[in-house]
């Protein structure tokens, strides 16, 4: 009798030390990922969930990681200033922003690619880029930022742009439309969204840049280059293994011109 109590009481300790031990053993660091709004890649539902192309992605590869996730949309300042102090995360989206560049770490995975292109009416001549922009009005989305190229041509004192802003890609593709101003800089699969939802024809356009889209990690998240790396392995493994990790893609371009980076943007 006391040789079976002993055995129960050291089968009732290693139970419970076994228990005690699992919630440590399974637990998954928890990576805050921070998107703003640009659909398809991410935005918030009908009901204020996270959803789209890259959001579900950046989920995928960082469960497949080992982590767990929480996302949550911000404006982009807020977003910004989130990677620089590291209470954002993970922001899925394009490397060589200049206020993050001491900031944060990238993948070296390139996830999927963007075109910016500068929009215009059909009844418009083929603009020169910069000196036809003289004096016009350029409509852009609010909160979107661009590169140094593109910054500099619209901020050019000598082009006296004037910027006409929105917050939603169909405003400014109305407004494009009513001739509210001559030229619309924006993204090319949100127009392409906006431009079916409205029922528009396509639109001429000049390709500006196009630009590679990579995780961006906050360097002040703990084991931030640990993270780095564990993504670009599951990019790698799920990629061998012939997973989809195609995001929406930006076909052949009904283009009038397409440009290089810094061409007439000097």
């Amino acid at each position: 009798m006391p040789r079976l109590l002993c055995l129960m009481f050291v089968a009732l300790g290693w139970s419970a030390t076994s228990h005690a031990d699992s919630p440590a053993r399974t637990a998954q660091p928890l990576v805050q990922v921070g998107y703003y709004e640009f659909p398809p890649y991410s935005y918030s539902d009908s009901q204020g969930r996270p959803s789209g192309a890259i959001l579900h992605l950046t989920q995928r590869l960082l469960e497949h990681a080992g982590y767990a996730v929480a996302t949550r949309a911000y404006p982009s300042a807020r977003l910004y200033s989130g990677l620089q102090d590291g209470s954002v995360h993970i922001w899925p989206g394009a490397p060589g922003k200049s206020e993050l560049l001491d900031h944060t770490l990238e993948t070296r995975a390139v996830i999927g690619e963007i075109a910016l292109n500068l929009y215009f009416r059909k009844d418009t001549l083929l603009p020169r880029l910069p000196d036809d922009l003289k004096n016009s009005g350029v409509i852009m989305i609010t909160g979107y930022t661009y590169w140094k190229s593109v910054n500099r041509m619209i901020n050019d004192p000598r082009l006296a742009i004037e910027e006409h802003r929105t917050s939603t890609h169909t405003a400014a593709l109305e407004m494009l439309q009513r001739r509210r101003a001559d030229y619309l800089l924006d993204y090319q699969t949100p127009v392409e969204q906006a431009r079916r939802r409205l029922g528009m024809g396509e639109l001429p356009f000049i390709q500006l840049q196009r630009i590679p889209l990579k995780l961006i990690i906050s360097r002040h998240t703990p084991g931030a280059e640990a993270l780095r790396d564990a993504l670009d392995r599951a990019y790698e493994e799920l990629q061998a293994a012939g997973a989809d990790l195609s995001l929406p893609h930006e076909g052949a371009a009904r283009t009038l011109r397409s440009t290089s980076p810094d061409q007439g943007l000097k």
